[in-house]
């Protein structure tokens, strides 16, 4: 009986450990994403995204892969904006590579500490390609 408690015990263990990992990366890899937004390194921020990634922004646009990502920054007008997001709670299926993360954004203008706009937001990653990247993601703005 001990046995089998102890076999159990390192089982979850070991489980929680993996789990940990994953997340782990996930949040170096948003913290980097978050920096790259900062300092307006675009072609450094599409490297954490899918090729097809889904994006719906705060007001409700739908932005579907990097090359519609890429042109709607560039049609932006008006002050530069960066935008910082913080996770609060990351869940990995390593079964399936995907992971889902929740938690609140912030947006800048840059060079300024007021925050501007700000909310919740989603965000599904996979690994399918070896490394944690994002998917899709759904800001919603609340302020």
């Amino acid at each position: 009986m001990r046995q089998i408690f102890f076999s159990l015990f390192l089982f979850i263990s070991f489980s929680a450990f993996g789990q940990n990992s994953e997340v782990q990366e996930i949040r170096a890899q948003r913290e980097a994403s978050n920096e790259a937004l900062k300092s307006r390194d675009d072609a450094r921020y599409l490297e954490f995204l899918t090729e097809d990634v889904l994006i719906t922004t705060g007001a409700g646009t739908l932005i579907s892969g990097k090359a519609d990502l890429n042109a709607y920054v560039e049609k932006e007008t008006g002050e530069e904006m960066y935008w910082v997001r913080t996770p609060e709670v990351i869940t990995v299926n390593k079964t399936t590579l995907l992971a889902w993360e929740r938690g609140t954004w912030k947006g800048y203008y840059l060079g300024k500490d007021e925050v501007i706009f700000q909310g919740n937001y989603s965000a599904q990653w996979t690994k399918k390609s070896g490394t944690w990247l994002i998917q899709s993601q759904l800001f919603v703005t609340l302020e």
